[in-house]
């Protein structure tokens, strides 16, 4: 597929896609990447996020974004969460698209909202709304079937068993594999939240864009792994749980080095 035809295909998700189904990560894998976040925050950005969330921790905070689904009035926020691929892309043809896009998704909106909270005459109000959809957007990106195919609503449609219980593909890598752990979120992070200040400084430095396309190149292997009415359940755990868990330590950790930046000065 040519790259001509890619923005279709992401214009498309924007009007096809059910967002109701796309609670990224869930409960537990937002809060995980949250803990994992504020464990690397300088001690700047810690007071300022301190002043904008007061006691509420970003754990806490980034659930918002999916809670607030039920008031009507949210409903526009439906397409940030995502930002859908159909096709197979290098890198560089999905930094030269993203860099270049205007619809409304996640990359688009992500930006968007770091350059608000940059700004130091921002009402409270929207600070506080703004941080908790970027803590929110970033633990999205990380899920990868929030950058999954257009044509089957990133997962949505696929239909596998998960220990004979029905779900979708989307919905196992929201919560199922998650909560297949038995872990509350502090346990979860305080598990696997290992790294080095080299790893870090490596990860932080990467651009958003890589971010989306580390988790699509992971989407496209949950595809090729993962088929239509498939019967998953140890083999697939033990199968993905390493790679989940570096998608939510990663999620966590370039989570706190956007945070560090955008609180700097």
């Amino acid at each position: 597929m040519r790259l001509l035809n890619f923005k279709k295909f992401v214009l498309a998700a924007a009007l096809f896609y059910l967002p109701f189904q796309s609670m990224a990560w869930g409960v537990l894998g937002h809060r995980i990447v949250g803990e994992i976040a504020d464990s690397y925050l300088s001690t700047k950005a810690r007071a300022e996020i301190r002043k904008i969330l007061g006691n509420e921790s970003i754990a806490i905070a980034s659930n918002w974004p999916d809670f607030i689904k039920s008031d009507p009035s949210y409903k526009y926020l439906d397409s940030w969460h995502y930002v859908d691929f159909d096709g197979q892309f290098a890198y560089p043809q999905i930094q030269s698209f993203l860099k270049q896009d205007t619809s409304t998704n996640a990359y688009t909106k992500l930006n968007f909202l770091v350059k608000e909270l940059r700004m130091k005459n921002l009402p409270a109000d929207k600070k506080q709304m703004y941080l908790r959809l970027v803590i929110h957007i970033v633990g999205d990106i990380h899920q990868p079937m929030h950058t999954g195919h257009v044509s089957d609503r990133g997962g949505n449609d696929v239909k596998v068993l998960w220990f004979n219980k029905p779900v979708n593909l989307h919905s196992l890598w929201d919560s199922e594999l998650i909560e297949f752990q038995e872990l509350s979120y502090t346990e979860y992070a305080r598990a696997i939240n290992y790294t080095t200040l080299a790893q870090r400084q490596a990860w932080q430095k990467e651009d958003i864009s890589q971010w989306i396309y580390n988790s699509y190149q992971l989407a496209d292997n949950i595809y090729a792994n993962t088929k239509p009415d498939a019967k998953l359940s140890y083999r697939y755990n033990f199968d993905y749980v390493d790679r989940l868990n570096q998608q939510l330590l990663k999620g966590g950790v370039h989570l706190a080095g956007l945070l560090n930046q955008i609180f700097a000065a």
